[in-house]
């Protein structure tokens, strides 16, 4: 059969197929190069055993292999996400790839060279811990290389007994699982039916991408769009590295209101309520609102702290809210980033106290000067902040300054999105990109570019505008982690040893990638490192997004393959989900926009949630995700793809097996109604598709179905030229079971050839051109049922074949209508039967069928039909005018059964 030549080891034949024996090929009469090939169709068709089979035959035919020598105007191009490596797939991932996927099928059958590559994202933070817990590891970059490292053939139990190892040595690590994760993703992605091309797939943390991310970072210094700065920066302690603002997620978190007084010269008590008492030894002013009658003789003034003895300013600024707490607020460096903005606008002084451990300084610092505030210091040098916020309460109580005991409360405090600690205010030097939080103009010019792009669905570019005007500062792209891109910069060191970070070296663009942490700065000798009047390399790695960012780039071979990129740059299409609107896709704007002055693709494809039954996120964090192979081992992959083509983007969705079901049961419906079709003699030659053989549609009943499919195959393309798939299989899924259900069961007998040739040759036409169609149609969402039955039938694939053509059907003359009518005249007069409690091949003797006058002449036309599908000896056709709108069918006499 034909589907044994779906092996990886059978031959490629362009003309025949291995497995068809000559005589079961012939050429369409007239040509001598079109091959023509004898249906042959399984016995038993069946789902199972499709998805290795066609996936295999795929591979084997390149079906979904970019064609290289091309151009721009030909291509489609998706750059799709990169999937993060060290994590595991879940069933979110099935629902937004493969509408991507579907996507990605209708472009390439409408003659689009579709490049659709995939990548990994396979640095930044998740892949450290994955491989820390794998392999029972932790980093330490003063820790010396060791050739040949092995890791421990199970990880101690205790993370303390981990070995620790050596940056270079980690890093090795990381690639070996990364490469062994991807592997397991690629056969998944596969087994989706991912039309990838899986010869164009890249890695976030190769050599080439490492070199184009570190050049894109070195021409936006070089153009001033990136630099560095000592500032406060959000930072998590339990990662030890700073965060930017669109990791930033707010979380309902326990504190409590601390009440206690600052003191005026002339002794007045100034209360401040706060959630975070341990910050009062670097408190750098007090803050009232400008219009606040309570505090206006006190602005200008200094008041003194308590325990510590500090005199501070006491400012107006619009932020202070005079119905939170007594109405004076404590500006410290730093609580959170409202003190940031107070530090900033105010210009107050810096009196940074908390680490990058999350401890306070072990050092007095130099602003307490009295001996009782240095002793009351003393008690809370080293600690952590939450002992801090302890032993300073417990100062308060003892010294009489605090005022009741402290309110409890839950408040939204900020957190690393990966973290479980609430975020500190850092100070510390990064590196940011401008991307229009601090330039009015920037900002305007990226809103500018959110015009440029074609949002599906519309709605989702306020989201974008709506990040945009929020932000508050430069893009934070520096990183305090082991496994990324390093950033590739050196700093010069003066006389004394102190780094000049204003003369940032940079190396030439044809040494990248480069590791300042070992490779030694250009103009400067290897022992020179560390050294005064030497140089200091960068420790610190660019944030993933960085260099996700580039994913346009790094898939199109920007700055290494500039021909290539112009084939393919700007992309068509960016999919991703609504939840990284303000990071990945504002980042790649951003991006393309200072590198490229372009907008990095001409259109965005939003795609919603997986939500559980609960309708909560599913998100392995809440452990309510479902195991991709398990739903696929259960309904298989076109069921799946089913379920998640008929979500529209940017709705979120619940997960929901029995749409899964509805799916399966679509594409076996598929199998065996083809099969049906097929073994009625019908094959290719029986397409129509010109005005030279439309004549052979003799029958209304089959011009009606042809009209109606040439209306469907319209919608269907409007819908996805909309990018809205989801309305396209709704409207095909409908016709085809009208399709199935009706049409079929009516046309039987004609097609077995009892009403002569003619007729049977009218059947066979109307059956091939819509199996034809609807094949193509519901290739995008179902590939591997249809392009199953594609080969039982036709050459190659159905994923290399053209999306139907409505106006190749547009002579075809009919009424769509007809169908409809005498779909009802069927259905009542099965019901009748069912009614009797007798069998559908029971004869009806007699019926009446009722309807209106245009409704009554498509059901006489079709009479010789219905007759021979219901085994009606008489059936009354009664017309009530216009006054009547419904069809009915009523005094149904049906024969004995015994003698039916």
């Amino acid at each position: 059969m034909a589907e044994q030549n779906l092996g990886t080891d059978s031959p490629v034949i362009e003309t025949e197929r291995a497995d068809i024996p000559t005589e079961a090929v012939t050429a369409v009469p007239g040509t001598a190069a079109t091959p023509v090939k004898t249906p042959q169709v399984p016995d038993r068709p069946a789902l199972e055993g499709l998805e290795d089979k066609l996936s295999a035959a795929w591979e084997q035919e390149k079906v979904y292999r970019f064609e290289e020598d091309t151009e721009r105007s030909a291509v489609y191009s998706i750059d799709t996400p990169p999937p993060t490596a060290s994590g595991s797939l879940h069933v979110g991932h099935m629902f937004s790839y493969t509408q991507t996927d579907v996507l990605a099928r209708f472009q390439r059958m409408r003659g689009k060279n579709v490049f659709y590559p995939l990548g990994w994202d396979d640095n930044g933070l998740p892949t450290e811990r994955r491989v820390q817990n794998y392999y029972g590891v932790r980093c330490d970059p003063s820790k010396a290389y060791i050739q040949g490292y092995t890791p421990p053939e199970k990880p101690a139990r205790n993370q303390r007994d981990w070995d620790v190892i050596s940056r270079p040595n980690f890093i090795e690590l990381c690639e070996k699982l990364t490469v062994e994760d991807e592997k397991v993703f690629e056969d998944l992605f596969s087994r989706l039916g991912l039309s990838v091309d899986w010869t164009q797939t890249y890695r976030t943390i190769d050599d080439s991408t490492r070199a184009i991310s570190q050049r894109a970072f070195m021409r936006d210094v070089q153009n001033g769009h990136a630099y560095t700065a000592l500032a406060p920066t959000m930072w998590d302690v339990t990662f030890r590295t700073a965060v930017a603002q669109a990791e930033l997620e707010a979380k309902d978190h326990p504190g409590a209101y601390h009440r206690y007084p600052f003191f005026t010269a002339e002794g007045q008590k100034v209360f401040i309520e706060t959630t975070r008492p341990e910050l009062l030894p670097s408190c750098v002013a007090l803050v009232a609102h400008p219009e606040d009658e309570r505090y206006q003789h006190l602005f200008g003034t200094t008041v003194t702290s308590p325990l510590f003895d500090v005199a501070v300013e006491v400012r107006a600024h619009r932020l202070a809210d005079p119905e939170k707490g007594s109405g004076v607020a404590m500006i410290c460096t730093f609580g959170d980033m409202t003190d940031v903005t107070w530090w900033r606008e105010l210009q107050l002084p810096t009196r940074a106290l908390i680490g990058r451990d999350g401890r306070l300084s072990r050092a007095t610092p130099e602003w307490i000067t009295s001996a009782q505030g240095r002793a009351n210091y003393e008690q809370l040098a080293g600690k952590t902040v939450h002992s801090a916020k302890e032993a300073v309460v417990d100062l308060l109580r003892g010294a009489g300054l605090l005022e009741g005991e402290p309110e409890k409360i839950t408040h939204a405090v900020h957190f690393y999105e990966k973290g479980d600690k609430p975020l500190e205010v850092v100070t510390s030097r990064q590196w940011y990109i401008r991307n229009g939080g601090r330039e009015a103009d920037r900002r305007d010019a990226l809103l500018r570019r959110g015009t440029e792009i074609d949002w599906h669905p519309g709605f989702m570019r306020s989201r974008y505008e709506n990040w945009v005007e929020g932000l508050n500062g430069d893009w934070l792209i520096s990183r305090q982690r082991f496994f990324g891109v390093p950033i590739p910069v050196w700093y010069p060191l003066d006389a004394d040893g102190e780094p000049d970070y204003d003369a940032p070296v940079l190396p030439e663009e044809s040494q990248l990638p480069v590791d300042p942490t070992t490779d030694t700065a250009p103009g400067y000798k290897e022992s020179q490192r560390g050294q005064a009047g030497g140089f200091l390399g960068e420790a610190d790695v660019l944030d993933t997004w960085a260099t996700s960012s580039l994913t346009p780039h790094i898939a199109g071979r920007w700055s290494h393959d500039d021909e290539f990129f112009a084939k393919v740059f700007p992309f068509d299409l960016r999919p991703q989900g609504h939840d990284i609107i303000r990071t990945w896709l504002f980042a790649s704007v951003v991006r393309a926009h200072s590198l490229n002055s372009s907008v990095p693709w001409t259109d965005a494809a939003i795609s919603g949630w997986i939500l559980d039954p609960d309708r909560k996120k599913m998100s392995k964090s809440k452990g309510n995700v479902v195991v991709p192979d398990d739903v696929l081992d259960q309904f298989g992959s076109d069921a799946v793809r089913y379920w998640a083509a008929s979500a529209k983007l940017g709705a979120d969705t619940a997960y929901e097996v029995a749409q899964m079901k509805i799916g399966r049961r679509l594409a076996i419906k598929l199998l065996n109604a083809s099969k049906f079709a097929l073994n009625l003699g019908v094959t290719e030659e029986h397409i129509v598709g010109g005005t030279e053989d439309l004549e052979v549609l003799t029958e209304p009943l089959d011009r009606a179905l042809i009209v109606e499919l040439r209306e469907v195959i319209a919608q269907a393309t409007s819908a996805f030229d909309g990018y809205d798939y989801a309305r396209a299989l709704q409207r095909v899924e409908s016709f085809f079971w009208q399709f199935t259900d009706d049409y079929v069961e009516l046309v039987k007998d004609r097609a077995y050839g009892a009403r002569g040739e003619e007729a049977q040759a009218s059947v066979r036409a109307a059956l091939a051109t819509t199996l034809d169609a609807v094949l193509r149609l519901f290739a995008p969402v179902l590939p591997f049922a249809t392009d199953e039955v594609w080969r039982w039938w036709r050459q190659g694939s159905v994923h290399s074949a053209e999306w139907p053509q409505a106006e190749a059907l547009d002579a075809v003359h009919g009424n769509a209508a007809m169908l409809p009518s005498v779909a009802e005249v069927l259905a009542g007069l099965r019901r009748a039967k069912s009614e009797a409690k007798v069998k559908q091949r029971t004869e009806v003797v007699s019926a009446r069928v009722t309807a209106p006058n245009d409704a009554l002449s498509h059901i006489e036309a079709a009479l010789g039909d219905i007759r021979a599908a219901t085994r009606s000896r008489a059936i009354e056709l009664v017309g009530e005018g216009e006054a009547v709108h419904a069809i009915s069918v009523s005094d149904v006499e049906l024969a004995d059964p015994e003698q039916s």
